[in-house]
């Protein structure tokens, strides 16, 4: 789920409390990762002292070791059970931190994005961006279990960490051979766990909507939502009170970014950190179900992050062309020069344009169930328009209003 959260919270484990580094730093699986030098990439300078951290959350219902879980998670996710969802990295976000102490950068990148998969695996050379995780794993997974000589444990380990770094490689590539020094992978437990222990989160919304397959069910303005609501904010892609907000997955990357901000402002005021209770919950849940690579040190990430905390990070969402047809599967098209041309600019971090934000009286959201279907824009009038939102940064610091 929301992965870019967890970068803040982890951030605020290793500052808040080193006392139980050295537990979580153990705990936590991590996997290596090796990309090209920026000199490789073409028309996207770069300072080796930036840092670019690309977060990954999984649609998969299972832990980082594959495991099944506690019932109790499945029915607050209102997502099914570990028969559903897969291994797609159905959020990608890349979290730029600039050398020079500047503000910080998130861009979303659309899941269903048609794009090139990194080493083709399962023979796929281009498919939606989200899939060259699951298909690496599986490709990978099966090559080790045919060979033998080695525990379904370790192969399954093994496999995720090619999957990471097929991800990886994909979206560099992507976005014109960008270096990405680091990596945080998330499942949707965690995205669940983290919210539990911090709730609740205080977000805002621009219209009334509901929603029966993600369990959103939100007034207009602004509102607090327990863990399961959250998963339902940021889950929502459908709505059936209002045809007309033809929600799409570009609205969902926004709710995505919303949610990130929220917990931001949450984090700076509350007194989660010297909570011990809380901190615990989160390192626990950080060590079954988030993984990083092996060189993220998260105490020399701590002051870092408690400037994104403090509000000193935009968030963009790449733009498409429009949506179309690939092998049977329902895509964005993108144009490759213009993705290339947004990441250069984003990441030579020149000040972004502000967005304003309304923040309504302060009240409570209630639950509830709706059905209905997704009614993505299709004409290029309507695509202009997502996109122009959708690519308006959205500044932290504050409580933003969203769709």
């Amino acid at each position: 789920m929301v992965a870019g959260g967890v970068v803040l919270l982890l951030g605020g484990m290793a500052a808040f409390a080193s006392y139980k580094y050295n537990d979580l730093s153990n705990g936590i699986h991590r996997s290596a990762i090796s990309l090209p030098t920026a000199s490789s990439a073409p028309g996207v300078p770069q300072n080796t002292a930036e840092t670019n951290i690309l977060v990954m959350g999984l649609d998969s219902r299972l832990d980082e070791n594959g495991n099944p879980l506690p019932a109790n998670v499945y029915n607050a996710l209102n997502a099914g059970n570990q028969s559903d969802g897969g291994y797609n990295t159905n959020v990608l976000m890349l979290i730029h931190i600039p050398a020079n102490g500047g503000k910080a950068v998130g861009i979303s990148i659309p899941r269903d994005d048609y794009a090139a998969l990194a080493g083709s695996p399962d023979g796929v050379s281009m498919s939606k961006i989200k899939e060259a995780y699951g298909l690496a794993l599986d490709q990978k997974l099966r090559q080790l279990v045919n060979a033998g000589g080695i525990s379904h444990a370790d192969a399954y380990q093994q496999a995720r960490a090619t999957a990471r770094q097929a991800e990886i490689t994909t979206v560099s590539n992507f976005l014109g051979g960008v270096t990405i020094n680091h990596f945080v992978e998330v499942t949707m437990a965690a995205f669940y766990q983290v919210a539990v222990a911090v709730q609740p989160i205080t977000v805002c919304l621009n219209e009334a909507t509901s929603d029966t397959y993600s369990g959103a069910n939100f007034h207009a303005g602004v509102q607090q939502l327990s863990a399961s609501q959250a998963v339902s904010f940021v889950r929502q892609r459908r709505d059936n009170t209002n045809l007309s907000l033809d929600f799409t997955d570009l609205d969902r990357e926004r709710r995505q970014q919303a949610f990130i901000i929220s917990l931001a402002y949450k984090l700076k005021q509350a007194d989660t950190f010297t909570n011990l209770g809380t901190m615990q919950t989160l390192i626990d849940t950080a060590k079954q179900n988030i993984a990083l690579d092996s060189q993220f040190n998260l105490l020399s990430f701590a002051a870092q992050a408690a400037k994104l905390a403090g509000g000193n990070i935009s968030f963009t969402t790449l733009p498409i062309t429009g949506f179309g047809v690939k092998q049977g599967q329902d895509v964005n098209l993108v144009d490759l020069g213009q993705i290339h041309a947004l990441a250069a600019q984003l990441l030579s971090d020149a000040p972004a344009q502000p967005a304003a934000s309304a923040s309504p009286p302060l009240s409570t959201t209630s639950t509830g169930k709706a059905s209905a279907v997704v009614k993505p824009p299709t004409s290029p009038s309507s695509v202009q328009s997502l996109n122009a939102l959708s690519s308006t940064p959205l500044q932290s610091g504050s409580i933003p209003c969203v769709k």
